[in-house]
């Protein structure tokens, strides 16, 4: 338990664990655009989650989506949508959600399913 504990206490990984939360399912290349973050470092930090099974990755074509593990337990869960929601408010992660509503070109996603389905 120590180690999920370990995996929250990173603001990087915070961050990334909020645009997936909040999104279900979504291409590195958006969080690099939402985070505003090097790819190297992003798939660093969604490594590290990755490895302790709170995410599951998902390759199409050359696109790499990332979901909430489908083993990740209900307590784990609540965990991290409590803590989303108490951060959600703050400016960092706002800043996050707007730079992701504002990327032009998502993978997977139909442009006019943008406005209807992610409001900040």
């Amino acid at each position: 338990m120590n180690e999920f504990f370990k995996v929250l206490a990173d603001e990087t990984r915070l961050r990334c664990l909020a645009i997936i939360f909040t999104h279900s399912e979504i291409c590195v290349c958006e969080l690099i655009h939402a985070l505003a973050l090097p790819q190297s470092k992003i798939s660093r930090h969604l490594g590290i989650i990755k490895l302790h099974k709170i995410i599951h990755q998902r390759r199409n074509s050359q696109w790499v989506y990332y979901s909430i593990h489908p083993r990740l337990s209900s307590f784990k869960k609540d965990i991290i949508q409590q803590t989303i929601t108490e951060l959600s408010s703050t400016p960092l992660f706002k800043e996050d959600a707007k730079r992701l509503l504002s990327m032009e070109y998502r993978p997977g996603l139909a442009q006019t399913d943008v406005q209807e389905k992610f409001v900040v």
